[in-house]
């Protein structure tokens, strides 16, 4: 769906034009390290009973699947 832009959507385009690209990369790396954060804990939540070991045996492998292998 196209058209005119939304006001708060043509203002944080606008706050990211004057943005660095440092002030960039540090979103974007924010950003990342909560949504890991985030598939940790509701991965916790399916996985209550495993071990700190086998919990993390099981997000290492969990997350590996998110990665694009295609490049």
């Amino acid at each position: 769906m196209q058209g005119k832009p939304r006001p708060n959507h043509a203002i944080a385009i606008e706050a990211y034009r004057r943005m660095t690209a440092e002030q960039k990369l540090a979103i974007v790396c924010d950003l990342s390290d909560s949504t890991r954060e985030l598939f940790r804990q509701g991965l916790r939540r399916r996985f209550p009973d495993l071990s700190e070991q086998e919990f993390h045996r099981l997000y290492l492998e969990r997350i590996s699947l998110c990665y694009n292998r295609n490049y």
